[in-house]
């Protein structure tokens, strides 16, 4: 059995970078720690904001992004993830400056849905992720239909996502997400928690349909990979 080194490229934020690590080691069948996979995990907060970019106004996160990247490919990972969907608009952009491929969290998303049978879901995410059809293209490549909040409930959660959970109020950015969450479940079979705050906040039993988080997909998909009981493509 080959084992294979985790890099997770994080700060994005830090409580979700976190959080993943944190939901890589509850996923790992192991009886001792020896049987865990080695993660490194390059925690960079100082990557410019990424929906702030996309929406022209804001630095450019990609040179951050790329060297993130290439340290850890530098320090030994096999293949890198990011706790970040907004980040997975310049997922292209990274993985031709690097050599080890990065698994993408939205594409293994998309492919979980359309393995659930889902035809349409709701989408909880960024201003930069929806403007950046980050998720529209994934999802509508397999036959998927999204809805998204309206303009009001999509400020309550850029609100619940920066000034609630990024912000430090755990509190606040659950009241408000869950209330656009509510909302959106009566037009969708299943809601996706499209940014890392979002699957911060909320949990399944929350609704009354399916709660698709990407950062369980990824964490998953890691441990299969890290423990060599899925394949790894080449970039």
């Amino acid at each position: 059995m080959t084992e294979r080194v985790i890099g997770i490229l994080g700060g994005m934020g830090p409580l979700a970078t976190a959080d993943l690590f944190r939901r890589i080691v509850e996923k790992t069948p192991a009886k001792k720690d020896q049987e865990h996979p080695r993660i490194i995990i390059y925690n960079n907060p100082k990557i410019p904001d990424r929906t702030a970019y996309i929406l022209g106004r804001g630095k450019d996160p990609r040179p951050e992004l790329i060297e993130s990247a290439k340290k850890l490919e530098s320090w030994g990972a096999d293949f890198i993830i990011m706790p970040c969907n907004t980040a997975h608009f310049f997922a292209e952009d990274i993985q031709k400056a690097i050599r080890i491929p990065l698994v993408n969290m939205v594409e293994e998303t998309a492919e979980r849905v359309k393995e659930m049978g889902l035809r349409k879901v709701g989408l909880l995410a960024t201003d930069g992720t929806i403007k950046g059809l980050v998720y529209h293209r994934a999802l509508l490549r397999r036959g998927v239909g999204i809805v998204v909040p309206n303009k009001e409930d999509q400020r309550k959660v850029m609100r619940g996502i920066y000034d609630g959970v990024k912000g430090g109020n755990l509190e606040l950015g659950r009241k408000l997400l869950l209330d656009v969450a509510k909302k959106l479940e009566k037009r969708a079979e299943g809601i996706i928690a499209g940014c890392t705050e979002v699957s911060v906040a909320l949990k399944p039993d929350d609704l009354s349909v399916p709660l698709i988080d990407p950062m369980d997909v990824i964490a998953e998909k890691s441990v299969r990979l890290a423990l060599g009981l899925e394949e790894l493509r080449a970039r």
